[in-house]
């Protein structure tokens, strides 16, 4: 994973991110708490699910906010290389 690259982010966008990723996480050890108490297998696949939904929603929000800055300014600056990156970006998306 390639962490030289860095984005800016304006603070609202960065807020809503992190909002995302903090309800995400409380699901996640909701779910955690739901298997150490035994809970019915099935009530913890919903949770599962909605989990997931959650991420893809992010991913979603995410993967816009790219497209919208640095991809749009990579191909202002003629960067050869970004329709490469978004199309293995789509294809990582779409899985």
């Amino acid at each position: 994973m390639d962490h030289s690259k860095h984005t800016h982010r304006e603070s609202d966008n960065k807020s809503k991110l992190i909002n995302r990723l903090n309800r995400l996480e409380g699901q996640i050890r909701g779910i955690k708490s739901m298997v150490e108490e035994d809970v019915y297998c099935d009530d913890i696949l919903i949770q599962v699910a909605a989990v997931k939904s959650a991420l893809d929603a992010f991913s979603s929000s995410l993967f816009e906010e790219h497209l919208k800055t640095c991809v749009v300014r990579d191909i202002k600056a003629n960067n050869p290389e970004i329709v490469e990156e978004v199309l293995t970006t789509i294809k990582r998306l779409t899985r």
